[in-house]
């Protein structure tokens, strides 16, 4: 058990670090993430640990809806409540793998083309995207969101 959540124990360190810090913004923001990863635990039938893995991903979630969030409050005007979510966002990058550059992402790419390809004993065709962002995807390991490496599989294919 302790070894799936290193994650979630870094988590719980920091929002005790920061309540003593007084740290408002940063102590609601991983109280909320806190919360999401046991919302994530007691999803589908049954209550189950999550790895780092399933944790980053929870957290991923979480920081698209915040960048989310912000596109849509600035669009009407709610500068502050904008500047909020991406101080949240920003908070919660922190935890999330340095993401991949156009550059990285494009040998993702290629590397999962390859990998296909040895599969299927020919290049993949589009036909065969899903096969590929699957492969792209894993290589990925949480540091590109799925439209990113989609993109890049679409351009190489």
């Amino acid at each position: 058990m302790a070894e799936n959540c290193d994650m979630e124990k870094r988590l719980r360190a920091d929002l005790t670090t920061s309540m003593k810090a007084k740290d408002k913004l940063r102590t609601a923001t991983l109280r909320m993430l806190l919360s999401a990863v046991q919302t994530e635990k007691v999803s589908g039938k049954e209550a189950h640990e999550l790895t780092d893995e399933d944790v980053l991903r929870v957290l991923a979630k979480e920081s698209k809806k915040r960048g989310e969030s912000a596109e849509i409050y600035t669009q009407n005007g709610r500068g502050e409540l904008a500047a909020t979510e991406r101080a949240e966002a920003q908070i919660i990058d922190e935890y999330l793998p340095t993401p991949l550059t156009d550059a990285e992402l494009a040998d993702v790419a290629d590397t999962a083309i390859a990998q296909v390809a040895e599969e299927l004993g020919e290049r993949p065709a589009m036909r065969q995207m899903g096969q590929v962002m699957k492969a792209a995807t894993a290589n990925a390991a949480g540091k590109a969101d799925g439209s990113r490496i989609s993109a890049a599989v679409k351009a190489r294919l």
